[in-house]
C-alpha cells in the first residue's frame, strides 16, 4: 500500500474533524467514512456534509486531496444496543462505572470495517479520533485497545495498517489548539460552526463553542475545552 494515502473515521463532531484537517496536512490523499447506527444525535451525519463543503471552499489545497465519502448503514448495532446513544432514555452511571452513552463493540466494530474498506481502497493509514486523556471512559478508546485491534486487523487482513490516533494524549483545550495551529481561526471557526459534538443532537441552540445543548455530557466537556482553549491563548 501507498505510504501517503488514509482514512478517516469522520463522525462530523469536533475531534473527527480536528483528525480530518490532521490527516490532509500530512497525507496526500484522503478519504472519509461515518456510520449510521441509528443514534439519538444522528443530525452528526448531517454536519459531515456541511463541514466537508466548508472545508474545501476554504483550503484549496486541502481540497485537492480530499477524496470520496461514504457512510455505513450499521443499523444492526442500533438495535443490540441498549444504551443513551440509540434510545431516548436518560444519560445516567452504571453500576460499572460505565456511562450508559458506552455502545459495546462500537469502535472496534468501525475500525473493522474502515479497515475493509481500506484494504479495497489501498489505504494504508486509518485515523481515528479516539483519546484516553478528556473522555467519558469508554474502554474501546484507550491506546491499548487501539494497539490490539491494530494487531488483529494486520494479522487477520495480511496487511500493514497504521490505525493514528492525534488525540490519544491531548484534552479538548488541546484539540482546538491543534485545529488552530493546522488551519488558524478559520478553521476553528469551521469546527465551531459545523461539526456537531452533542448526544442530544441539538442544532438549534448555537453557544460560543459551536451547537449543541449544553447540558449533555459531550457537549460539557466540549464548553469546558473551549474555554480552557480561550483563557490559554489569551495569557
Amino acid at each position: 500500500m501507498p505510504d501517503n494515502r488514509a482514512l478517516v473515521l469522520f463522525s462530523g463532531g469536533q475531534d473527527s474533524a480536528t483528525c480530518l484537517a490532521w490527516a490532509l496536512d500530512r497525507f496526500d490523499y484522503v478519504e472519509t467514512i461515518g456510520f449510521d447506527y441509528r443514534q439519538r444525535h444522528r443530525a452528526e451525519l448531517d454536519a459531515r456534509h456541511d463541514f466537508r463543503q466548508g472545508l474545501e471552499a476554504a483550503f484549496p489545497a486541502w481540497a485537492a486531496k480530499l477524496g470520496s465519502d461514504r457512510v455505513l448503514d450499521l443499523s444492526v448495532l442500533g438495535e443490540i444496543s441498549e444504551t443513551a446513544l440509540t434510545r431516548d432514555v436518560e444519560i445516567v452511571a452504571e453500576a460499572s462505572g460505565l456511562p450508559n452513552t458506552f455502545v459495546p463493540g462500537r469502535n472496534i466494530m468501525f475500525l473493522t470495517l474502515a479497515a475493509a474498506v481500506a484494504y479495497r481502497r489501498g489505504l494504508k493509514y486509518v485515523v481515528t479520533g479516539v483519546c484516553e486523556t478528556d473522555y467519558s471512559g469508554y474502554p474501546d478508546c484507550r491506546d491499548d485497545t487501539v494497539k490490539a485491534v491494530q494487531v488483529a486487523l494486520n494479522l487477520g487482513m495480511e496487511s500493514r495498517f497504521v490505525l493514528e490516533t492525534p488525540l490519544m494524549w491531548i484534552d479538548k483545550a488541546q484539540t482546538w489548539s491543534l485545529a488552530e495551529r493546522l488551519g488558524g481561526q478559520t478553521l476553528t471557526d469551521l469546527i465551531r460552526d459545523r461539526t456537531l459534538t452533542c448526544y442530544q443532537g441539538d442544532t438549534s441552540t448555537k453557544n460560543e463553542w459551536g451547537r449543541g445543548c449544553g447540558t449533555c455530557p459531550a457537549c460539557q466537556l466540549r464548553e469546558n475545552g473551549h474555554t480552557k482553549f480561550k483563557a490559554e491563548r489569551a495569557r
